[in-house]
């Protein structure tokens, strides 16, 4: 059996407040617009999202993972990005299922019929939408700025993510990721959630004090490759902080001058450091309006809209998989890990 290395590196991820946001606009411009070029990866703080807020949506979305899985099943995950899943995501990094489950949710028509009934969990969609409009609140705040970034007007991105309209494809995601014995070895194959980039423009994540596991990769360099960095770095939760990180489609639509990075949800494999508990999150994803226009301002990508960009990462990641499936069942599994600080 293998001996996998997986190194670390400390890099500072930036911390950026959006404390008096209208008039420190410009401050805070320069500060995003200088975290999506050198890391990809940031968390914002005094962003108006209470603790409790966040607290009250965990306990909601902890108490829908606890329905039994028929109930759960009735509104399965769809092809229109929403519904129930459990272990059924793989990631091309990885070959395996994501030991997982998650509850996809969006604003629009889309959401049709896979909204949990009141009858199994009653509030629920009240409570769920009055957070998601809370998160999308900040997120275009952070759009205004990456406009401005751009030299687009500051409305620009806004107006793109525009969740009033039946055709919006931003949603936010309900994570519960399982507990892992300690006393056991960690099974081979076992991920969490696989080295990955986000599709999205922009990736609000929400994360629970304690429940670690969260690690970034940078390198990546164009938007058309998988490359990425060699060593990992750690981004515990912190109480309040958000965390967010560029997408594929923020990448292509700065021309790959902000970066989009690799990230994973690293499966335990030292009892004396890892946390082997349940882990919840909950993903914003900003995404486009399907017939929303995309093209950086220099043109270095041809135009596509944001259906057609969705589609096509699905399909690379298609692809990149079968490639992935192929070559494990031509290699022998790697089980074990050992962690190397550069």
């Amino acid at each position: 059996m293998g001996l996998e290395t997986t190194k670390y590196s400390d890099r500072i991820v930036p911390r950026i407040s959006l404390h008096n946001f209208h008039s420190r606009l410009d401050e805070i411009t320069q500060q995003l617009v200088q975290a999506a070029e050198d890391v990809g990866f940031f968390c914002v703080t005094d962003h108006g999202i209470s603790i409790s807020e966040i607290e009250s949506m965990f306990s909601t979305s902890t108490d829908f993972f606890r329905l039994p899985d028929d109930i759960k099943a009735t509104v399965p995950w769809s092809s229109k990005n929403v519904g129930w899943e459990k272990n059924a995501q793989i990631r091309p990094s990885t070959g395996t299922p994501d030991m997982k489950e998650s509850y996809q949710l969006q604003f629009g028509s889309n959401m049709k019929d896979s909204w949990i009934s009141e009858l199994h969990f009653p509030e629920f969609k009240r409570e769920a939408l009055a957070f998601m409009h809370r998160a999308q609140e900040v997120s275009e705040q952070l759009m205004i700025c990456f406009a401005r970034g751009l030299g687009f007007p500051d409305d620009f991105f806004v107006k793109a993510h525009d969740i009033s309209r039946p055709n919006s494809q931003t949603c936010a995601r309900l994570l519960h990721y399982f507990p892992v014995d300690p006393a056991e070895p960690v099974p081979d194959g076992y991920s969490r959630a696989g080295a990955h980039t986000d599709w999205s423009l922009l990736t609000l994540l929400f994360q629970r004090a304690g429940e670690s596991g969260l690690e970034i990769c940078p390198g990546r360099e164009a938007v058309t490759t998988f490359g990425m960095g060699d060593s990992w770095t750690k981004v515990e939760p912190v109480p309040g902080e958000i965390v967010c990180n560029i997408g594929d489609m923020l990448m292509s639509w700065s021309d790959d001058r902000f970066k989009s990075t690799f990230h994973r949800v690293k499966a335990p494999s030292d009892p004396e450091r890892d946390y082997y508990g349940p882990r919840y999150s909950i993903g914003f994803f900003c995404q486009p309006s399907k017939d929303c226009v995309i093209q950086g301002p220099l043109k270095k990508y041809p135009e596509t809209t944001g259906e057609d960009f969705i589609q096509s990462r699905i399909s690379r990641n298609f692809a990149a998989l079968q490639a992935k499936k192929e070559a494990l069942a031509k290699a022998p599994v790697t089980q074990n890990t050992r962690e190397i600080t550069v």
